[in-house]
């Protein structure tokens, strides 16, 4: 289980999850994208209207199984990548506190996540489950970082995407210290890049440096997805790349980018103890101009 978020908007978490889901798929892989945001921007990356199933917030509310509420491309109106299903959200998922507190005052909203996915992991039926969590914490976001094992940080590489950072590692140390113990962090992946600028190399440099625990290699992945129109043009189409050019660009670095992570996740695996390190959280300030 992945998760994939900043604590700040606009850092292409939403197109890093849609994407890597589908780079999975094309190898081969089983996949379940999980969207816990009450913009449901993943569900609209897919092309999935989201007021046309039931979603998250039945399965967090615990009104539906986890299962029944998975979207498919043999839904009619469908067409989802290749091994890849969706768990979509909707607008009614801003309601969730409200609904849960109407439920029962003992439930505690940081664990709703964790009966949900362990059940889909008993059924065996998915290699891996993405997750893309809002840029704030609301309750499916904490709930995202009680119950998985993985995090994926994204950023832009401008000063304040990087900032976001700091708080998305000081949520996973809470986590770690509070219910979680096992959560470990994959790696952090810059997005937007624009290879021409100095301020987008130094502040790549920065981040691999700052992300680098002592005696460890750098939790920033090797690959970085560049800039391109084609992501605005992607997501109003309700499409990924590699429905649309298997061939771009940006198609090979997020082939490059499952790879990485699939890489890591055996690593890990194989190097448990290895894992459990978290990296310095990042400075108050980041240190560099646009000059």
């Amino acid at each position: 289980m992945i998760a994939v978020g900043n604590q700040k908007g606009g850092c292409g978490k939403t197109t890093v999850t849609a994407h890597l889901a589908a780079a999975f798929g094309e190898l081969g892989l089983s996949v379940l994208a999980i969207d816990l945001d009450m913009n449901y921007g993943l569900t609209q990356h897919f092309g999935v209207d989201p007021e046309a199933f039931l979603g998250t917030f039945e399965v967090l509310t615990g009104d539906a199984s986890p299962e029944d509420v998975i979207v498919t491309s043999d839904d009619e109106g469908v067409e989802l990548p290749v091994g890849v299903h969706l768990v979509p959200s909707r607008r009614r998922l801003e309601d969730i506190d409200r609904a849960i507190a109407a439920k029962s005052k003992f439930l505690v909203r940081q664990d709703l996540l964790v009966r949900p996915l362990n059940r889909l992991l008993g059924l065996g039926r998915y290699d891996i489950i993405l997750m893309d969590t809002a840029p704030n914490a609301t309750t499916p976001t904490l709930a995202a970082y009680r119950s998985t094992k993985w995090f994926l940080l994204t950023a832009m590489p401008d000063p304040f995407g990087i900032r976001g950072l700091n708080d998305a590692l000081q949520d996973i140390r809470a986590a770690q210290e509070n219910g979680n113990p096992e959560l470990r962090m994959l790696g952090v992946v810059l997005t937007a890049v624009d290879k021409r600028t100095r301020l987008a190399s130094l502040l790549g440099k920065y981040v691999e440096q700052t992300f680098a625990p002592v005696g460890a290699r750098s939790y920033k992945f090797a690959t970085e997805v560049s800039r391109s129109t084609m992501i605005p043009t992607a997501q109003r189409e309700g499409r990924t790349l590699f429905q649309m050019n298997t061939d771009h660009t940006l198609t090979h670095q997020f082939r490059a980018l499952a790879q990485e992570c699939v890489d890591r996740l055996q690593d890990r695996a194989s190097h448990a103890d290895a894992s459990r390190s978290t990296p310095t959280h990042l400075p108050n300030s980041v240190g560099v101009s646009n000059s």
